[in-house]
């Protein structure tokens, strides 16, 4: 099955229910100044809350390009238009912030896999960044000369765990999660969940990676990890994960290319 088939399948389970027990929030969300630039040795991960007043996510349209505004006449919903706005706004906010430029400015191209990327920037001024959403937040992850790779979703029960895990999951993921005790399973899933699907993100391979291809950790209480992945030797070792909990009842992932850097949580402010 392609990643595709796997986010349909999440997706329509998505409407099955949702579970509200998680960890407390973590206080380590926090707004730092506007100058506060993302340095060499930093990934920049902000939360950002989608749902806002009316009249605010009508502003949010006019920072957006003539085919974000395309985009986003074609949802059906009013709450998912407003949404998408917020989203967008808020990203080129963030990257106009660290790059000292007006949001509405900058332009965007999109890789052959979909992934977003800043246009006509100089080497020097690229900076690399990955955007999540599920329902009512987003997060937005922003590096310097490393690739980078975020996910989220929200936490919900599902009936069919056990056969989206012997779908889409890998053999060694599988045999892990068979031996999780059943109360942990709905988390200890979400969490291998965003797990891979930032490593996909910050590989850049979409849907030309299966699933199943690679091993993330998987056991309540480990640490994230990219355990093996197909490919040339030392491949798992070239990409670092960590955990992020951006609010309760959801689950965060983040996916980065190489070592010796520092996660520094940010909460978005207009």
């Amino acid at each position: 099955m392609s990643i595709i088939s796997a986010r349909l399948v999440l997706s329509g389970a998505a409407k099955r229910g949702r579970i509200d027990r998680m960890h407390d929030p973590i206080d380590d969300w926090r707004i730092l100044p506007d100058d506060r630039g993302v340095e060499a040795d930093e990934v920049h991960v902000w939360r950002v809350a989608l749902d806002r007043p009316e009249a605010g996510a009508r502003r949010c349209f006019h920072v957006l390009s003539a085919d974000e505004l395309v985009r986003l006449e074609r949802l059906h919903f009013e709450q998912d238009r407003f949404r998408f706005a917020a989203g967008r706004s808020a990203l080129r906010t963030i990257l106009g912030r660290v790059l000292g430029e007006a949001p509405a400015r900058l332009a965007f191209e999109y890789a052959e896999n979909g992934k977003p990327r800043l246009a006509h920037r100089p080497s020097k001024d690229q900076l690399e960044f990955n955007v999540s959403h599920s329902h009512s937040l987003a997060l937005v992850a922003v590096a310097r000369s490393r690739r980078v790779g975020v996910d989220v979703e929200q936490l919900r029960e599902m009936a069919d765990l056990g056969e989206i895990v012997e779908r889409f999951f890998s053999r060694h993921e599988r045999a892990a999660f068979a031996e999780i005790d059943r109360d942990q399973r709905t988390e200890a899933f979400f969490r291998g969940w965003v797990r891979k699907e930032a490593v996909l993100k910050v590989i850049g391979a979409g849907m030309s990676l299966p699933l199943d291809s690679f091993d993330v950790a998987l056991t309540p209480g480990e640490p994230a990890m990219l355990l093996r992945i197909d490919g040339p030797p030392g491949e798992a070792q070239r990409w670092k994960l960590a955990d992020l909990n951006p609010a309760p009842g959801f689950v965060g992932a983040l996916a980065v290319e190489g070592a010796g850097w520092r996660l520094v949580e940010r909460e978005f402010g207009e």
